[in-house]
């Protein structure tokens, strides 16, 4: 089994400290996202290692669970559901998931229709789940930085080997805070810019960062964190689980190939660098693809950084709990879940991405859409689950070998950077123009996905007549799909809103239909608006404030 869980016994005291003030991200939602903290920290941080640890294993954690008890119990985001509107996966699924062609959910919950439909608006609990949950993650950063500066160490009489100890989770720290603050770049674009340098306060209202500033923040703190952060561990270990130099230069191979998006600068030049750092640490692709997503992914070379889940020590209603309890009752025992909650599916369009290959049927990643178990391919009916949609199995509780874990609890960690995704950024990158790579290698490593897909090697094979800016995206489609991406592919494909693509419900029609080019982005939600007066919604949303 997985060891170096994530520490959820982590003391009151020490949480009191990192939370004290905090602001709308743990309260009633009705103040600014700082995290200023104005009590003394000698009573929580002393010259001992293991409340550092505790401290940076609380942001790790909030990435998987809702809270500090299992079922997101004593949860970090009040005011909405932790289990669900503020679990950081199942929100981010949603937003990059149900608004594509994809998947639908038949749910009626407030927020989940206007997913499916690309119709949605400020008062939305999952937009503002999702918002509050990032910045409870940066603030959570925001502090341990604070309390772990050179002159606090110093003051502790910190021992030298425990300070390089600590400087080294300081730069995992900044990761982490990077890697929310380019989810709250992709989805809301126009947020705060908030760093433990920021002055604290009730009264203190941050300003709203432009997305060059915000992007160029990011790109700033990954490259400083380079040269101090973990060296890249493949496979495991007992750092898995950890912020690595190869978790840097995936999620900045990332970043770059949605420059252009961001800030109107294309940086494919720049995607293709660090996606050539990633894959040659020496990471490899998992044999089967089908293992990437089985409960000892942990043990998989494919992977880059994970969100970790083990069973009860990490109990949610969020996250992989989610993922695999969604799905058809038929399916529930051939993916170990606890439950069935019968409720997602995918849109026929998903089905169609495979389908336009004559050889699909030697696509085993197409065999994780069960045709067979549903009466309707085609979503007649959105608010009805039974015989609406496909059915899907991408994840299951069970190990590469068919054991099974302890318990039906969540085992699968999510594979929230992974090889793959790293081998189509720089094939895509290379197709758009950018510097240092090469068309032959690019479709290599386009094949070597297919070749790991299919069950005919003969006939995954593509040539360069076949290697074009539309097909890289259907096999984005086909490689990463369910894993939180589909959104932002779409968007910087120029297909999201407009009629370029249709899949059924897009604009709220079966046959699908061009939406207003404002939905690319989330709306800052409402009651971020209220409590903040130097926050302007983003173009072409309404703020209804109570």
């Amino acid at each position: 089994m997985k060891t170096n869980k994530y520490n959820r016994y982590i003391s009151a005291a020490l949480i009191s400290l990192v939370l004290a003030g905090t602001t709308s991200c743990v309260s009633d939602l009705n103040t600014s996202p700082l995290s200023p903290s104005e009590k003394t920290s000698g009573n929580v941080f002393g010259n001992e290692e293991g409340a550092y640890i505790s401290s940076l294993a609380k942001i790790y954690a909030g990435m998987a669970i809702g809270g500090n008890q299992g079922g997101d119990a004593e949860q970090d985001v009040a005011g909405i559901d932790g289990g669900s509107q503020a679990s950081f996966l199942r929100v981010l699924w949603n937003m990059q998931e149900l608004p594509t062609d994809m998947a639908h959910c038949a749910w009626s919950d407030p927020g989940i229709p206007g997913f499916n439909m690309i119709s949605w608006g400020a008062d939305s609990p999952w937009i503002k789940g999702s918002y509050y949950r990032m910045y409870y993650q940066v603030n959570l950063a925001n502090a341990f930085l604070r309390e772990t500066t050179e002159e606090k160490l110093l003051e502790r009489a910190c021992s030298s080997e425990l300070i390089a100890k600590i400087n080294a989770y300081r730069a995992e720290a900044r990761f982490l805070r990077a890697l929310n603050y380019t989810y709250l770049l992709d989805l809301y674009r126009n947020v705060p810019l908030v760093t433990e340098q920021s002055p604290i306060g009730e009264k203190v209202l941050p300003e709203q960062a432009t997305p060059q500033a915000l992007f160029g923040f990011i790109e700033t703190e990954l490259l400083a964190v380079e040269g101090n952060i973990r060296n890249a561990s493949v496979g495991y270990s007992q750092e898995y689980g950890h912020a690595t130099k190869a978790a840097v230069w995936a999620l900045l191979s990332r970043l770059y190939l949605n420059a252009e998006v961001y800030t109107g600068q294309a940086k494919y030049t720049e995607s293709i660098t660090y996606s050539k750092k990633v894959i040659g640490a020496g990471f490899n692709l998992e044999s089967n693809y089908a293992d990437m997503f089985k409960a000892d992914n942990h043990l998989s070379e494919e992977m880059i950084f994970p969100v970790r889940y083990e069973g009860d020590q990490t109990m949610t209603w969020g996250g992989m709990t989610a993922f695999l309890c969604w799905g058809s009752a038929d399916l529930k025992d051939d993916v170990n879940a606890k439950d069935a909650w019968q409720g997602v599916r995918a849109k026929s369009s998903l089905l169609r991405l495979f389908e336009k290959e004559s050889s699909s049927g030697d696509d085993t990643r197409k065999t994780m859409l069960h045709t067979d178990l549903t009466k309707n391919i085609e979503i007649v009916d959105q608010s009805s689950f039974k015989d609406n949609g496909i059915p899907v199995a991408k994840y299951c509780n069970k190990n590469k070998d068919g054991s099974l874990p302890p318990s039906k609890e969540a085992y699968v960690d999510f594979p929230l950077l992974r090889l793959g995704e790293v081998y189509l950024n720089y094939a895509e990158a290379v197709l758009r123009n950018g510097q240092g790579g090469d068309k032959a290698t690019a479709i290599g490593y386009v094949n070597d996905l297919r070749k790991r897909a299919y069950s005919d090697e003969a006939k995954a094979v593509i040539g360069e007549q076949d290697f074009n800016l539309d097909f890289i995206l259907d096999e984005r489609g086909r490689e990463l799909f369910y894993e939180a991406q589909r959104r932002t592919d779409l968007i910087r494909f120029g297909k999201f809103t407009t009629s370029a693509y249709l899949w059924p419900w897009k604009g709220g029609i079966a046959e699908g239909k061009a939406v207003g080019d404002h939905l690319n982005i989330y709306p800052l939600p409402s009651d971020e608006i209220g409590s903040n007066t130097n926050l302007n919604q983003n173009t072409g949303y309404q703020t209804n404030l109570k």
